[in-house]
């Protein structure tokens, strides 16, 4: 199993590894995390205890960091089953709980609409819930090549390839076919590439994953979810035949088609964040500066193009793109999206009203020029971006770069 480098920020990255776990080792994980379940089923009834305590109390409650601390620190001493995992992963429990709930509060008070805000922490039923155990320093170690956690627990790792620092934290977890994996927060230095002295515009979209000023670097749909569609229609027929009735228990064969359709889930986004990876390696090795439309796919997932905006990734692939140029030192510009599609490119006239999707060809109404329409919103990513040599006012930026030719 290859690893997974994810930026954490900047500086940091995290390295995700392939587990073997005895049986032992999987008692004693899950033994864990049913005390940090608990933790966190507490930390989400304890706002509404204050809430409602606050409603005739003189002297308002309050229920942050400090008031969390102090709960686990009574509910280890009083319960003798808590005292018997280690205080490293209830702790982080803890602390994930507050930053959840400080990160769903400010998106409240900023009257984001709820499609973009993060929502409240909810429960953790055992069900529904995979097993996530964060570790720091003193929570963890390696020794002889395998990883010894805090309690006892000592598991083996898969190492594909070394880790570049000394980790600095450790997440414990398990995916949704049964895989455990340990993935590591390392300080990692920046890999200059040589410059090119090229940039890039690129522009998402559902027919084409992202189009960009480059016709070299366009990155066709590839369509893994669409190959995979007839499989996951069938385990899902599957799954509805045999599903059980309310109250009880699931059969074999349901679990059985439950565990082939997370395994084809799983396979697809392997495909998809495989793909990714590749395009963006390449379009950060090609280009010192990037322009790129920061564009958040995630309000279509509630429309009729769920299927479609779901299918090409491109969350990941931005993603993707923006850890790459972090890593080797590019410089990667996030362009707001709108009036993209509306703009020209050549002179910065904007049309009257919005292009309807079944109009491919831009032609402005202004200077006359005809491209096509997503390659003129990838220009328009160069012009906002300030690095197109003839900007938006006809001058060039200081320090603009040449753009690569179509």
């Amino acid at each position: 199993m290859t690893t997974e480098a994810k930026a954490e920020d900047a500086g940091h990255a995290r390295y995700t590894h392939r587990l073997r776990v005895s049986s032992a080792a999987r008692a004693g994980l899950m033994a864990e995390w049913a005390r940090c379940r608990w933790i966190w089923n507490e930390c989400v009834a304890m706002p509404r205890k204050v809430h409602a305590l606050n409603r005739d109390a003189a002297e308002k409650a309050t229920c942050g960091p400090a008031q969390l601390d102090r709960m686990l620190t009574d509910a280890r001493t009083a319960m003798a089953w808590l005292r018997e995992g280690a205080s490293v992963p209830q702790q982080q429990t803890v602390r994930d709980f507050a930053k959840s709930r400080a990160k769903a509060m400010k998106d409240i008070k900023a009257g984001l609409p709820m499609w973009q805000r993060a929502g409240m922490p909810r429960i953790k039923r055992k069900r529904d819930a995979p097993p996530t155990l964060n570790y720091t320093t003193r929570g963890f170690r390696l020794k002889d090549g395998r990883l010894h956690l805090a309690g006892g627990i000592v598991l083996t790792v898969v190492w594909s390839r070394e880790l570049p620092a000394v980790p600095s934290s450790v997440r414990v977890y398990q995916d949704s076919i049964g895989h455990w994996y340990a993935s590591f927060v390392v300080a990692t230095e920046t890999q200059p590439l040589p410059a090119t002295g090229r940039i890039l515009g690129v522009d998402w979209g559902v027919r084409e994953t992202a189009t960009t000023t480059s016709d070299a670097h366009d990155l066709p749909h590839v369509q893994h979810g669409k190959n995979a569609a007839r499989r996951l229609a069938r385990y899902q027929r599957m799954m509805a035949r045999r599903r059980p009735a309310k109250g009880q228990a699931a059969s074999e064969g349901y679990r059985q088609a439950q565990a082939q359709t997370a395994k084809l889930h799983k396979k697809v986004a392997r495909q998809r964040q495989d793909t990714a990876r590749k395009w963006a390696k390449k379009a950060v090795r090609d280009h010192d500066a990037i322009a790129v439309e920061d564009f958040r796919p995630k309000f279509l997932a509630k429309t009729t193009m769920a299927r479609k905006a779901a299918d090409p990734a491109i969350g990941a692939t931005k993603t993707a793109l923006i850890e790459m140029g972090r890593k080797h030192g590019r410089d990667v510009r996030l362009v707001h999206p709108a009036h993209t599609t509306m703009d020209c490119a050549a002179c910065g006239a904007r049309t009257k009203h919005a292009l309807p999707l079944s109009e491919r060809t831009y032609t402005c109404t202004a200077c006359g020029v005809v491209s096509p329409r997503d390659k003129n919103s990838a220009r328009v990513m160069l012009v906002r971006a300030g690095l197109n040599p003839a900007g938006a006012e006809g001058v060039r930026p200081p320090g603009a770069l040449l753009p690569e030719a179509a």
